[in-house]
């Protein structure tokens, strides 16, 4: 995995965990491996958006279809 792939997503990672923790350094870590502005807004909104969705399946009980396994080894 490349440097950038793992930055952006420790990036996200901490976003969704820790949100009240991000810094400036964060995103200057994107900007450092390649980065634009553009990029990182795309990630942030991508990060918070699977969030948004998820809490919403989960404030509403949604269940996941018969079809999809929860085994993430597949």
């Amino acid at each position: 995995m490349s440097d950038s792939r793992k930055t952006m997503l420790s990036f996200a990672v901490k976003l969704t965990n820790e949100p009240r923790n991000m810094e400036i350094t964060d995103i200057n870590k994107l900007r450092e491996v390649g980065f634009s502005d553009r990029d990182i807004l795309d990630i942030v909104e991508v990060t918070a958006y699977y969030a948004y969705v998820n809490r919403l399946a989960d404030g509403l009980g949604v269940t996941i279809e018969d079809w999809i396994s929860d085994d993430e080894s597949t």
